[in-house]
C-alpha cells in the first residue's frame, strides 16, 4: 500500500463517518456476509491504539449495535422466509447441512449457539436465520444476541488494539498481525470442533 493511501485511510478514521461506515458493515454482514465486519473492528482497533482515533469504546458500541440490528434483520427473515429458504437448499449440499446443524445444536443448547456462533463469518448468519426459521422465542433470542454481539465487539476492537500498540509506527502491520491472530484463533477454534464431532 503506498503512502498516499496509508494517509488517505488515517485521515479517514479520524471522521465521524467512519462509525458510521462501522454500522453500516457490521449490519450488512448479519444478514449479508460478503466481508466479515471483524476485518473492519480489527482495523479500527488498530488505528485506535497507534494514533488514538478512532476511539476505541466507540468503535466496540458502534460495532454492536450494527451487529445486534443485522442479526434482528436475519432473525426476521428466517421467521418470515425460513420454509421457502429450506426448500430451496439443495438435499445434502453445504447449506442444508449447516441448516440442519443447527438446528440441532439450537435444540440442545438454544441460545449459547447464538453466542457461539457470532464468532464464525457465515455461520453466525446460518445460526440467526435458522433460529428465526424454527421459532426460537424473539425475547430469549435479543438477550442471547446481546451477550454474542458485545462479546464479539470487545474481542475485535481490542484483538485490533493489542496489534496496534504493538505496532504504532506501522498500524498496517498491526492490521495483518490482528488478522492474522483472528483467522489462527477461528482455526483453532473449527479444528478443535471437527475433532470433537468425529468422536
Amino acid at each position: 500500500m503506498n503512502e498516499a493511501m496509508v494517509h488517505a485511510v488515517e485521515g479517514f478514521v479520524s471522521t465521524p463517518w467512519v462509525y458510521v461506515a462501522l454500522f453500516a458493515i457490521a449490519m450488512l454482514d448479519g444478514f449479508f456476509p460478503v466481508v466479515p465486519s471483524e476485518t473492519l473492528v480489527i482495523t479500527l482497533g488498530v488505528f485506535a491504539a497507534a494514533q488514538g482515533e478512532p476511539a476505541l469504546p466507540l468503535v466496540i458500541v458502534v460495532a454492536a449495535l450494527g451487529a445486534f440490528v443485522g442479526d434482528h434483520v436475519s432473525y426476521a427473515i428466517g421467521r418470515r422466509f425460513g420454509a421457502r429458504i429450506q426448500a430451496r437448499l439443495r438435499e445434502g449440499g453445504r447449506g442444508r447441512r449447516v441448516h440442519e446443524r443447527v438446528g440441532r445444536m439450537l435444540a440442545e443448547r438454544g441460545g449459547l449457539v447464538l453466542v457461539a456462533a457470532r464468532y464464525i463469518p457465515g455461520g453466525r448468519t446460518a445460526a440467526t436465520l435458522t433460529t428465526g426459521a424454527t421459532g426460537f422465542p424473539r425475547r430469549s433470542f435479543t438477550r442471547f444476541d446481546a451477550v454474542a454481539v458485545v462479546s464479539w465487539a470487545v474481542y475485535s476492537a481490542c484483538l485490533g488494539y493489542v496489534g496496534g500498540a504493538a505496532f504504532e509506527e506501522t498500524p498496517l502491520y498491526g492490521v495483518a498481525l490482528g488478522l492474522a491472530l483472528a483467522f489462527t484463533i477461528t482455526l483453532v477454534h473449527e479444528g478443535v470442533r471437527g475433532s470433537r464431532a468425529r468422536q
